[in-house]
């Protein structure tokens, strides 16, 4: 406690500062404000008010700058702070941390300006020191329940590659197909990383939450995650039909078995429900879009928009708070971003089922919600990840 009392006094860029004790300061504050802006920029360009100006190239730019820059600094944020305290060994804080963000903001930078040669090196970079700066405490504790995270942002890292080959191929075809391998990953997280603290968080609440688990579900909603991928990968449209279904159910059996109904006067644990709730919205509409009913865009962004955006808010806003030393209930600030992701996740899925003449003003507005959105949280983040713990101990 003495040396991270003598550190905190130090400016917010210096690497002793309480932003830099561990990963999920900077990394969620930086992911929430390039949440912020990126989608701000993109919607200004969609809509036609930027004028000439290219803030990304296409729309499978725009989804790899959501999947490969937002939520994958999201997950290793957050994993680098939970292997920390699965294995009570550190992991990058300092100087080693902040080789970490600068990779990452470096790699954003650079697909901006058009730089991809030398985004990918930089994207590499932060893929490869993340499974670094999980794998070394990981494997010293022997810890190999949890070596299933090195093996997923060691492929988000290979799969980021492959975008870029494609991308300086003008391979359309294979980009889209790694950034459904990219969400299809990411939704293998949440299955694994939702599935352990939902039923937790919802259980330490009380207030009558006696959440449930059952084998053959957990198995089920996992099983379908992994095949989901594989066959995306192969190429097995109708199975991938047939697994999403079966996803869908599963995850439906599952969320109904945690008592999301319990926390509802609670938001910092509702919001983690009805987010989760979005997935299983995800799972039907895709099998739909196999059989032609809605649109793939539609199907994608209740993953996007819904799921994953309010997961990451949700668990950001949790996260934060628990490892800031704050009391675990979220003030108005983040109660307004937890309505606003919900609203643009109904304005970008929903409405365009229910009104599919209002498309373009339905994208404008959902743009505008997930932007305030992040907005909000940026501004509960600056002096919560900048200060030392609120009760005056060590991050």
């Amino acid at each position: 406690m003495s040396l991270y009392r003598r550190t905190a006094c130090c400016g917010p860029l210096h690497p002793g500062s309480p932003l830099w004790s561990i990963g999920f300061r900077p990394l969620f504050l930086l992911a929430g404000m390039f949440a912020l802006l990126s989608i701000a920029v993109w919607v200004a360009q969609f809509a036609g008010w930027l004028g000439s100006f290219t803030y990304l190239a296409s729309a499978q730019w725009h989804a790899h700058e959501m999947i490969f820059g937002y939520i994958f600094a999201v997950v290793v944020g957050f994993l680098f702070t939970a292997v920390r305290n699965w294995t009570h060994h550190p992991t990058p804080s300092g100087y080693a941390l902040l080789t970490v963000v600068v990779c990452w903001i470096a790699a954003r930078a650079c697909v901006a300006s058009g730089l991809l040669a030398v985004a990918a090196i930089a994207d590499t970079a932060f893929a490869t020191l993340a499974a670094l700066g999980i794998a070394i405490p990981l494997f010293k504790a022997r810890n190999l329940r949890n070596a299933i995270f090195v093996l997923i942002i060691l492929s988000l890292g290979a799969a980021n590659i492959a975008f870029y080959v494609a991308a300086s191929r003008a391979s359309a075809a294979t980009m889209q197909t790694v950034i459904q391998l990219g969400l299809d990953l990411i939704l293998l997280v949440i299955t694994v990383v939702a599935g352990r603290v939902i039923p937790m968080f919802s259980a330490s609440a009380g207030k009558g939450a006696s959440p449930q688990r059952n084998t053959f579900i957990e198995c089920t909603a996992i099983a379908s995650a992994v095949l989901l991928t594989a066959v995306h990968v192969i190429g097995l449209p109708l199975i991938a039909i047939w697994i999403a279904g079966i996803g869908a159910l599963a995850h439906g059996a599952r969320l109904t078995m945690w008592k999301p109904w319990t926390a509802m006067r609670m938001p910092i644990l509702l919001i983690l429900h009805a987010s989760y709730a979005w997935l299983v919205i995800y799972l039907a509409l895709l099998t739909l879009s196999g059989l032609g009913f809605v649109s793939y865009s539609i199907a994608l962004h209740a993953l996007t928009v819904g799921a994953i955006g309010g997961l990451t808010i949700g668990m950001m806003s949790r996260v934060a708070r628990g490892h800031t030393g704050r009391p675990l209930i979220a003030n108005r600030l983040e109660v307004y971003a937890y309505a606003l992701i919900q609203l643009a996740g109904a304005m970008r899925v929903l409405l365009p089922i229910v009104l599919p003449n209002f498309y373009f003003s339905e994208i404008v507005v959902a743009g505008a919600l997930w932007s305030a959105a992040f907005f909000l949280l940026t501004v509960f983040f600056l002096p919560t990840m900048t200060r030392p713990r609120a009760d005056g101990r060590a991050s």
